[in-house]
């Protein structure tokens, strides 16, 4: 066969027909799970966009590019040294590992549109007309003069600029342009990469002496194409088989060239099977909701390409149209009233929808009505599966009341409408489907549902694709592109929560990045997953065994020491800060912090000083204040802060590992209630209100270690976060982060049963996740947390029983993601083969050691 172009001058090709196109690749709108009002905006946009298309017969493509598991390793690790960073490099073979074999692609959208002739009709059939004697005596295709180069050039600017809808249009380069007809003729092999075609820059003309010159594509087009065709079979000879009994028809070895309804095509690389179905009939009526089909065909598991030739007809000759079948009906009715059997019941219905049709298009003189033919490609290495998947693919379809068929002898016909600067067959306006704009544009021609962000990390696929679609985020340059980097995660226990979490710190850990991890678990999983995740790039630092000292005046010292440790006083001994008592308290921080080796015990000795002094209302506030000191610090909780024999944490030391983890186990806090009331708060147990202050510096240096790099990301990681948000002081931590985490380069990552638990700044989180959420009112908070309805029932059956079901073996971490680009998609998380992160990263009891042993890396 022979390609439909002769030359590309940047995003512009001058077909073998004599008709110039201008191709451009198109940023999708994004789909699947959005607000009504949302929907809408979209749908509005799409609208405006084809009303303003030209009468020119534009052509869509939406093509499912493949994916290479080495085009994934290179986005996880882009922008980084991974050479000098082992365990990433590890993880990132790992995932390729998990990716090998499978069927990956990516939907992308490209525009074509015939440029205005130049010359009039007369002109274009010449140069067709000579391109086809060219080819055929070998001459070389005729060169195109600068000057015709430069005005194609200058329409295609002019309509990019005159489509409207607010889509993002990026003129093809022409190796782009080439990989689209390359994907064509490569479909059911191994076909070039998209990713290689955007950075190559080859295949473009070039303006020498003053004519456009291009460089050969014969070779492009060395295929063969035969509809219905079959392997070689290797001895039986094809004399052989038709001498067979029966006839050829009815012989085992060969089917019947009528069954035989797909495209065999033969190229260098091997032989591959295409299926082409075309939609021949649409549905009466459907809903917004639903109607986005052409966006659904991403949940087949197999990938589809899409091309919609289309023809935009102006409201006024459409109109004129719609009148004239209006009275062919009138007619029809008239006639079949003489019938004793009457009118078939169909013929009313077509008149109201007639009827319906020519009162939206009077409504607005900007009104178009879109003929499209769509046609639907499947392909596989062999027949009998593509067959199989064209028979899926019309059993989807028609179970939504599309009719999708696959001609018999015009597979070639349809084959072509895929090819840029191709020519629309007449044989294939039978199946032209008419559309107002509007619910053309509910079709979901222009739009994708995907999730995450270009590059970073792997956690898991993309469950809206029916193919393997790996979702990768990149908290650490949140901050390079002025977004948040913060991130939570809220659902039922056993949801998947902490492994997420556990997941994302570990690679932000690997990546190059640091961790503060705040672990209140009882079994300290935290600290045996960083030092199993970790090795000896974490610290651990027990707030309960007091073996390192948080003793603010020796971590930080000078005014910054001198701050929070007055703070500390006044929060755990519970006065005032402009009260007596918290002068005192300032007075005995000053002078301790102004001395040699300040620590909070020689507090303690300057308030005793203090209470000797007979006679002054100090006096007494300070003998007061070190009664209470003394208790605090006979309690073993408060060692940490005390005890003046241990080793203090040190930022650049201790706090300065790639992972550091504070677990709080054994400390307790007053109950959320209690915080309401002063009187209520005083009277709790001495413990609670020891952790309650520990708690304040242990937010306090978490606090100054995420914030002392801002070059350098931190994430700070607080699962089950109720405990601390809670609190004010752990409040106050998590809002710093959250309002000051961007300028810092820090971010927080939480982890809640329910949304209410985030506290009041939960709008500024930008990747938010929900797991399955059994309660319908926690589902529908979260669900309103994602910025979805959390009133649509589909959504709150999704989350409470869809969603990781119980007892369901593989359908472990699946969840909702919200993206910072507003993007919403249902994941399934997945932990790659790294047994340094598969030995502690489960909290399932009993399962963790068996699912690494097993291979179980989903969860």
């Amino acid at each position: 066969m022979r390609l439909p172009f002769r030359h590309i001058a940047g995003h512009v090709l001058w077909s073998t027909s004599g008709m110039v196109w201008a191709v451009w690749r198109v940023a999708p709108l994004t789909g699947g799970y959005q607000p009504a009002r949302v929907r809408d905006e979209l749908l509005g946009r799409i609208s405006s966009f084809v009303r303003s298309m030209p009468a020119m017969e534009p052509r869509i493509f939406a093509l499912a590019a493949r994916t290479d598991p080495g085009e994934v390793a290179e986005r996880m690790v882009e922008g980084l040294p991974w050479q000098q960073m082992p365990a990433w490099a590890e993880t990132c073979a790992a995932a390729v590992d998990l990716l090998a074999g499978e069927e990956m692609h990516e939907r992308t959208l490209w525009l074509a549109v015939p440029l205005p002739r130049k010359g009039g009709a007369a002109a274009g059939s010449f140069g067709a007309l000579y391109a086809e004697l060219s080819a055929v005596l070998g001459v070389p295709p005729v060169a195109v003069p600068e000057a015709d180069v430069l005005a194609a050039q200058r329409d295609a600017e002019r309509l990019q600029a005159s489509l409207g809808g607010g889509l993002g249009l990026r003129p093809a380069s022409p190796a782009e342009i080439v990989w689209i007809a390359q994907h064509a003729l490569h479909r059911g092999l191994e076909e070039p990469l998209l990713s290689d075609a955007g950075a190559s820059p080859l295949y473009g003309s070039r303006v020498h002496d003053g004519q456009l010159h291009s460089p050969s594509y014969c070779d492009l087009g060395q295929v063969r194409l035969s509809e219905g065709g079959q392997p070689k079979e290797g001895t039986q000879s094809a004399k052989a088989r038709r001498a067979g009994p029966g006839g050829w028809w009815r012989s085992a070895a060969t089917a019947s060239p009528v069954g035989r309804k797909w495209l065999q095509v033969e190229t260098d690389a091997g032989t591959g099977y295409q299926a082409h179905l075309v939609l021949a009939e649409l549905p009466p009526a459907v809903s917004v909701a639903s109607a986005d089909v052409l966006a659904q065909l991403e949940g087949m598991p197999f990938p589809v390409d899409v091309a919609v030739d289309l023809r935009v007809v102006p409201a006024k000759k459409a109109r004129a149209q719609v009148q004239r079948k209006k009275r062919e009906l009138l007619d029809q009715a008239g006639q079949y009233g003489a019938q004793p059997t009457g009118m078939p019941h169909s013929l009313p219905d077509a008149a109201g929808d007639l009827a319906e049709q020519d009162a939206r298009m009077a409504r607005t003189s900007v009104e178009v009505e879109v003929q499209s033919v769509t046609v639907l490609t499947v392909w596989a290495p062999d027949a009998a599966t593509c067959d199989a998947r064209a028979r899926e693919l019309s059993a989807a379809l028609s179970g939504a009341d599309y009719r999708a068929v696959r001609p018999v002898g015009m597979q070639e016909e349809l084959f072509a409408l895929s090819l840029p600067g191709s020519v629309r067959s007449p044989k294939v306006t039978q199946f032209t489907q008419h559309q107002l704009s509007e619910d053309w544009a509910a079709s979901g021609a222009l739009t994708v549902s995907t999730v995450g962000d270009p590059a970073g990390m792997m956690i898991g696929h993309d469950l809206d694709s029916g193919t393997i679609r790996p979702v990768l985020l990149n908290p650490a340059d949140a901050p390079q592109v002025n977004a948040s980097a913060s991130s939570a995660v809220i659902g039922d226990l056993g949801g998947g929560k902490s492994v997420l979490e556990k997941l994302v710190t570990s690679a932000v850990v690997d990546r190059g990045g640091r961790a503060i991890v705040i672990d209140r678990t009882p079994i300290r999983e935290w600290a045996a997953f960083a030092r199993s995740a970790a090795g000896e790039r974490c610290q651990v630092i027990d707030a309960a065994q007091a073996r390192i000292s948080i003793d603010p005046l020796r971590v930080f010292g000078g005014p910054v020491g001198a701050h929070y440790a007055l703070s500390y006083l006044t929060l755990q001994l519970g006065v005032g800060a402009m009260s007596a008592a918290g002068a005192v308290l300032h007075h005995a921080v000053e002078e301790v912090s102004g001395g040699p080796q300040p620590s909070m015990g020689k507090v303690l000795d300057v308030l005793t000083a203090l209470a000797a002094t007979a006679g002054t209302s100090r006096a007494d506030a300070a003998a007061t204040m070190a009664d209470l000191l003394r208790i605090v610090r006979t309690n073993p909780l408060a060692a940490m802060v005390f005890d003046p024999d241990l080793p203090p944490v040190t930022l650049g030391g201790d706090l300065g590992a790639d992972m550091v983890v504070i677990t709080t186990a054994g400390l307790t806090l007053p109950p959320r209630e209690a915080f309401a009331d002063v009187e209520v708060l005083r009277q709790q147990p001495l413990e609670a209100l020891i952790g309650r202050a520990v708690l304040y510096l242990v937010a306090a240096i978490a606090r100054q270690a995420a914030f002392t790099e801002p070059e350098r990301f931190c994430l700070v990681a607080m699962d089950e976060c109720y405990w601390l948000t809670s609190s004010t002081e752990g409040a106050a931590l998590v809002h710093e982060i959250l309002h000051d985490g961007r300028k810092h380069g820090a971010g927080v990552f939480l982890g809640a049963h329910d949304e209410t638990e985030l506290g009041k700044d939960a709008g500024l989180i930008a990747y938010r996740f929900l797991a399955r959420t059994s309660d319908h009112a926690r589902a529908a908070r979260g669900l309103a947390f994602l910025g979805l309805d959390g009133k649509d029932e589909d959504l709150l059956r999704l989350v409470t029983t869809g969603l990781s079901p119980v007892g369901q073996a593989g359908r472990e971490g699946e969840m909702l993601l919200r993206d910072p680009r507003m993007q919403v998609g249902r994941i399934k998380v997945v932990v790659p083969p790294v047994s340094r992160l598969t030995k502690s990263i489960f909290t399932t009891p009993g399962r963790s050691s068996s699912a690494a042993a097993n291979g179980e890396t989903s969860r």
